[in-house]
């Protein structure tokens, strides 16, 4: 198969969808890279870096999106990629569809084959392309919130560990998954007092079991949400539902309640976000206020530490990139499950329950969209 992976052009986007190590073991394969010429600059690979692992340097996007089979993205495609996505190729990034309309709308006309890694999904309904940019973010959201805690950028002027004399900061998780796990343990390990909130009872079970004595578990209902948003310092949105649009889990009217300075982390932007008053932003312009909140709602998070999130995106994408590459991407989801769920958007006709719901589009059944393609 021939595997193209351009050069990302989202805003602040340092990431590359492949390594020169994930290059060298799809070439091994008997497949042909083709790598963008600098797309992994930002991560710290040169072109070098690919021509020795058996890659072969492109000049422009347009002649990697023109002749590969399988696009290999990190983010989703933006206004001036739209054009370049065709009939029957294969492209294999992040997509967040329940959060864009008109992506969506761009996608089911190219009649391309659109597998997000956000919904690739385990037996075990586990998200294994997911997690290791959730780990990233998760990890990320404490960062970040301590940063803009800090007076002058509007922050309460809080550090999170206290120092002794002086009680430390607190820190409101929403949702328990791999984000808020993540998220917990980087702010205990900083000292703060650290509540996680998740409608699961199991789930609040086990991270009672394995998290240190700072950390508080509790169920998650808006009578709760209500009475901490008041004594908490840095919030942060981890709620993830696969493939459709988060709820809102803090409204607008919320932001009265909260002390001026508060510092709100949404690392749900991708899907739409669980802040009402969120709003995508960037690394060059990260946040805003509303009301004395400070939002944090950079769409791309992981973005910033390039090196550590492209490793570890092509550890976990690259087994299933070799499982498309040697069958093609119609039997390798016919065979597996997990790819199979990663389908999305198939020659025109929406596949993925989230995705029909989130714009009232209709859904086909992907069994016969398969049977025909």
């Amino acid at each position: 198969m021939i595997i193209g992976v351009p050069k990302e052009i989202k805003s602040d986007e340092n990431r590359v969808a492949l390594t020169p190590a994930g290059a060298m073991e799809l070439t091994k394969s008997g497949h042909s890279v083709f790598v963008e010429t600098d797309a992994g600059v930002g991560s710290g690979f040169e072109d070098e870096d690919y021509i020795e692992a058996g890659a072969k340097i492109l000049a422009t996007a347009e002649e990697v999106w023109a002749i590969a089979e399988m696009i290999m993205k990190v983010k989703e495609p933006i206004k001036e990629e739209y054009e370049r996505c065709r009939s029957e190729q294969l492209i294999f990034t992040y997509f967040h569809f329940a959060s864009s309309e008109k992506l969506t709308h761009a996608m089911l006309n190219s009649g391309a084959v659109c597998l997000a890694y956000e919904t690739v999904e385990t037996k075990d309904r586990q998200l294994p392309l997911l997690i290791p940019m959730s780990e990233v973010a998760g990890r990320m959201a404490v960062q970040e919130g301590a940063k803009f805690l800090e007076k002058p950028v509007k922050g309460r002027g809080v550090l999170l560990g206290g120092v002794p004399g002086v009680e430390p900061g607190k820190v409101l998780i929403l949702g328990g998954g791999i984000v808020g796990t993540q998220a917990a343990k980087m702010a205990a390990g900083l000292g703060a007092q650290v509540t996680i909130l998740d409608i699961s009872l199991p789930r609040l079970r086990q991270l009672n079991d394995i998290m240190p004595a700072n950390v508080t578990t509790l169920f998650s209902n808006e009578y709760n949400i209500r009475r901490l948003v008041q004594t908490h310092d840095l919030i942060i949105g981890a709620v993830l539902i696969p493939g459709a649009k988060a709820p809102n889990l803090i409204t607008r009217d919320m932001l009265s309640l909260m002390r001026p300075g508060t510092v709100l982390v949404d690392v749900a932007v991708d899907q739409g976000g669980c802040f009402e008053t969120t709003k995508p932003t960037t690394h060059e312009s990260p946040t805003y206020i509303i009301e004395d909140v400070v939002h944090y709602s950079v769409a791309n998070m992981p973005g910033a530490v390039p090196f550590t999130s492209t490793v570890a995106l092509t550890n976990a994408t690259l087994p299933y990139a070799m499982q498309l590459a040697n069958k093609g991407w119609k039997r390798a989801c016919i065979e597996n499950p997990e790819l199979k769920l990663g389908l999305n958007v198939v020659h025109g006709k929406v596949v993925y329950n989230g995705v029909a719901e989130a714009f009232g589009l209709p859904m086909s059944r992907l069994d016969a969209v398969l049977d025909n393609a």
